[in-house]
């Protein structure tokens, strides 16, 4: 087996999540390698049931976690989840403002027993106005202009993932890490929190800045003005389509070298991009008039020997038989309905090494004996706890 890179093997997380903010931070720690066990309610994280286009939230973001289920109503489950902390160097929580505070699991008095925590809350929004806010990822995308730049300019659209969670929680995880290394030199920990609509602002700060430098409000990228001369979707002979981008002068002589555009080469009033930007009208029908001529796979072969950037138009599921996605790219886990599926995994190497899959996604309670038994909890408070129904541990 090729060997795997786990830089926070060590690192003791507990995470109260739900969703996909929460547990996408999760998840990065987890498969960096740290131990993370989600708490989840008896009846098992509601995420689990989720159908529509929410199915494969628990499936893409749990992976490599243990699994316990507690009573935290129960005073019994509630001191237990109160122990655990207490000897784990991080907590995640996205839950809706004030309710960890409320059953006794906010970050001031868990950090009293373990002053080296460090606490990440996942919100709607961070200090200010809205601070008491309940958000989602698509009432922020909406809220911070992303959907506006989605969509039509009369049907804003939110993106075709939940990249405001996802994104949102990997903010949360920089923060993570950030106290982590504050904590090596003063030994106490931090509570961080990560939020949705900053989140969203963050992203959306091109067209901000974009409208700074030219005076001029942005359009939605679908009807947007191109920079670029060639930056299309484009058809072949077979009916597929594919994306191509020629964003530089040198590109652009590297192109029509490949295809056969010599007339264009040698047009001095194509030099520039700027330039080819005004003949569009004219070089996109001629481009595309030579492409009719090719399947998809000889136009993406030339493309390819061209040096020129470009992709087919992919749905989601076409990655799993993607040839460079299979190179190490994707990691088989078990459904809870028996099946396997190949879902990506985190998109970073350590000196060639990848992350992989260390433990399946969890049936709840999966993996939570030996968690806790690494975190010097006695077998026997397990038991006890298990046998009152408090806990769900397997």
């Amino acid at each position: 087996m090729t060997e795997r890179a786990q830089p926070l093997a060590g690192l003791k997380v507990v995470e109260f999540t739900h969703m996909v903010m929460g547990p996408t931070a999760g998840l990065i720690l987890a498969d960096l390698g740290a131990d993370v066990i989600k708490v989840e309610p008896l009846k098992g994280d509601n995420t689990r049931r989720l159908k529509g286009s929410g199915g494969g939230y628990f499936a893409m973001y749990n992976r490599n976690k243990s699994s316990l289920c507690l009573d935290l109503k129960s005073a019994d489950g509630l001191a237990a989840a109160q122990d655990i902390v207490s000897r784990s160097d991080i907590v995640i929580e996205n839950f809706r403002p004030g309710a960890m505070d409320k059953i006794g699991l906010g970050y001031e008095a868990l950090c009293a027993d373990n002053p080296g925590l460090i606490y990440l809350s996942l919100k709607g929004f961070l200090s200010g106005p809205y601070a008491h806010r309940t958000a989602l990822d698509e009432v922020a995308q909406m809220m911070g202009g992303l959907a506006y730049m989605t969509g039509l300019p009369d049907r804003p659209m939110r993106a075709g993932s939940s990249v405001i969670d996802i994104t949102g929680g990997m903010f949360g995880v920089i923060a993570i890490l950030s106290a982590l290394e504050e904590r090596h030199r003063t030994g106490k920990g931090r509570h961080v929190t990560s939020s949705l609509f900053e989140t969203t602002a963050f992203m959306v700060g091109q067209h901000i800045a974009q409208q700074g430098v030219l005076g001029e409000e942005p359009p939605p990228m679908t009807v947007r003005r191109s920079a670029w001369s060639v930056y299309d979707i484009f058809y072949t002979r077979d009916g597929s389509r594919v994306f191509v981008g020629v964003v530089s002068d040198s590109l652009w002589q590297r192109f029509c070298e490949e295809f056969g555009f010599d007339e264009w080469a040698a047009d001095r009033r194509l030099d520039s991009n700027n330039e080819r930007v005004q003949h569009r009208d004219t070089l996109i029908p001629g481009i595309q008039a030579l492409f009719d001529t090719m399947t998809r796979e000889q136009l993406m072969e030339r493309l390819d020997r061209a040096g020129v950037p470009f992709a087919p138009i992919n749905k989601p599921i076409d990655l799993v038989d993607d040839p460079h996605m299979n190179a190490g790219a994707l990691l088989e886990v078990t459904l809870n309905n028996g099946d396997s599926i190949k879902l990506p995994a985190l998109p970073v190497e350590f000196d060639g090494a990848r992350t992989g899959l260390y433990r399946d996604i969890p049936t709840p309670g999966a993996g939570a004996r030996e968690h806790l038994r690494k975190l010097g909890l006695a077998e026997e408070q397990v038991q006890q706890l298990i046998n009152s129904g408090a806990m769900i541990a397997e």
